[in-house]
């Protein structure tokens, strides 16, 4: 049962995948400075899975907002009231569903949000660059709203953001790489994985897939070299994979920044996108780039450079990774 005296804090992060895995890691800092805190996460029905049964979440809401905003909207209805209502999408969507959520929302400034109008909801706005690191983005919001500060060192002595279970074993003997050749755009792919297997042939890596076409997209990448192709799994059991993998390489997806928020080796490759704001690098998890100065804010989704990285960069960079 609740206590009555608890902090009730609602965090608004309803999608995508790989932004609800970049706002994970603020559930330990709320644990952390505020442990008595009861928190109710809201998300899109589409990524539910990816938060079911989370060890740091009191209440999971899930919302089927695609499915029908009036089911969404009875359901937020009958959540009670809360103390503090975190926003961290910085939609005009999500700010809706704070909104309707109570009066103390905290949400990104007019400057530091994405779209403009979902800070007129807000009644405590937080400014920051809309460029600045994801990570810092997310934590420098919770930590408006809980008045707690954090450092860099807090970030990189983090716990994994997600339950593992420890159901896959590598008992190959080799290296296992976990390559996530897919993503959301066709400008965020790279499009010579190929070379990169073939020159970790010492390794035992496997290609992951989400969709029949993506599939099929895989089949043809492991032709002819000694990669595998990974079954299909659940996001849960990919969580444990992930964490059994000696390095993930990928593009700029959701399945990459897993890695990183498992405390688990990794190389993101980027093109179009900022490398700064999209991933927090460590001495584990790495980028690769094209070295441009990219606004978040104008993305040229038609800028395919990411097939301009040469795969030695990659395969050298995994190396350094997998001998330590």
């Amino acid at each position: 049962m609740q206590d009555k005296n608890q902090l009730k804090i609602a965090i608004v992060k309803l999608s995508a995948l790989g932004d609800i895995v970049h706002a994970a890691i603020v559930l330990q800092f709320i644990k952390k400075h505020c442990p008595n805190a009861h928190i109710t996460w809201l998300v899109d029905a589409r990524f539910a899975s990816l938060l079911k049964d989370h060890p740091l979440i009191d209440e999971l809401v899930v919302l089927p907002l695609k499915e029908s905003f009036k089911k969404s909207y009875k359901i937020i209805k009958t959540l009670g009231k809360f103390d503090k209502i975190i926003d961290l999408q910085g939609l005009f969507k999500s700010a809706v569903v704070a909104k309707l959520l109570g009066k103390e929302i905290y949400g990104f400034s007019r400057e530091s949000v994405k779209e403009k109008i979902a800070a007129r909801l807000y009644r405590h706005k937080f400014k920051i660059d809309y460029n600045e690191n994801i990570i810092v983005r997310n934590l420098s919001l919770v930590g408006y709203a809980l008045n707690f500060g954090f450092d860099r060192g807090e970030i990189l002595e983090k716990s994994p953001c997600f339950e593992i279970c420890k159901k896959f074993k590598n008992e190959s003997g080799k290296k296992r790489v976990l390559i996530a050749a897919f993503a959301s755009e066709e400008s965020k792919i790279y499009d010579k994985f190929k070379d990169v297997i073939r020159l970790l042939d010492d390794c035992e890596i496997y290609l992951c897939y989400g969709s029949e076409s993506e599939k099929t997209r895989a089949e043809a990448i492991i032709s002819g070299t000694s990669a595998k192709l990974l079954e299909k799994l659940s996001i849960k059991d990919m969580i444990d994979y992930i964490a059994s993998c000696d390095l993930v390489i990928g593009n700029d997806s959701g399945l990459t920044h897993l890695a990183w928020a498992v405390n688990r080796p990794s190389i993101t490759l980027f093109g179009n996108r900022p490398s700064h704001r999209n991933a927090f690098v460590t001495e584990i998890n790495l980028v690769v780039d094209m070295g441009k100065e990219i606004d978040a804010r104008s993305i040229d989704k038609n800028d395919f450079c990411i097939r301009e990285i040469y795969p030695e960069t990659v395969a050298n960079f995994a190396k350094r990774l997998l001998n330590g």
